[in-house]
């Protein structure tokens, strides 16, 4: 037998499953943006596959998401309605000063909130998704974060795998593995910086193996290390 709770909790669980969902919402075309420095602008195309129209606002935040902070860049149009099978595209132009001897990180927000009538069994949600904006300033040439994986240095601490990173570049990675074995949480090396990640349980040192993601979005052949 079922107490009041259960029931409760059951009963909103049996509703869940019941309701059908919101759509994929606004999608964006890749998953980061590389912001050329010898460009006046970067662009970022959007596409609505649904069959609902959504309201598109878009805003940018700083590496720490600090929402006090304004971002040295504007996007235009920051908010707009993209009709169903349509697409558009945002452009993203650096207004303020920002170092032009390392890459600056910040994060792409794009709400698609739908439009347009529900039904009597459906929710709409809105979907945020944020992405990376990386600003490359046009004194680093053409070289891109790949070509930078010998500057960085790996080393044991305590539990944890330490990360040095002495290249002008992010250095975002797609996978980590210690002695083969993965690492379950990695992300990223800030240019001139430290990063730290949990090493797997019983593993000690060995063989670096690592994978780097390119500014496609795409992960790179394996380099390796040793610690």
């Amino acid at each position: 037998m079922m107490n009041g709770i259960q029931k409760n909790i059951a009963g909103l669980l049996l509703s869940l499953f019941t309701i059908s969902g919101a759509s994929a919402s606004v999608s964006l075309a890749g998953t980061r943006v590389i912001y050329d420095g010898a460009k006046k602008e970067a662009s970022v195309q959007l596409e609505n596959p649904d069959k609902t129209p959504y309201l598109v606002q878009s805003w940018i935040n700083t590496a720490d998401n600090d929402k006090s902070k304004k971002s040295p860049f504007v996007i235009t149009p920051p908010l707009f309605r993209l009709d169903p099978q349509q697409k558009n595209v945002l452009r993203i132009i650096l207004t303020g000063p920002l170092p032009e001897d390392k890459e600056s990180l910040f994060w792409l927000n794009v709400k698609g909130i739908p439009g347009g009538p529900t039904g009597d069994n459906s929710i709409q949600i809105a979907v945020n998704t944020i992405v990376k904006l990386i600003y490359r300033p046009k004194s680093l040439g053409k070289s891109i974060p790949t070509d930078h994986k010998d500057q960085l240095s790996w080393r044991l601490s305590g539990s944890q795998i330490q990360v040095s990173n002495a290249s002008p570049y992010y250095i975002n990675f797609g996978r980590i593995a210690v002695a083969g074995k993965k690492l379950e949480k990695v992300s990223y090396v800030a240019p001139g910086g430290v990063a730290h990640f949990d090493l797997p349980k019983g593993v000690t040192g060995g063989d670096v193996a690592f994978a780097i993601i390119n500014d496609q979005g795409g992960v790179s052949q394996e380099f390796h290390s040793h610690i």
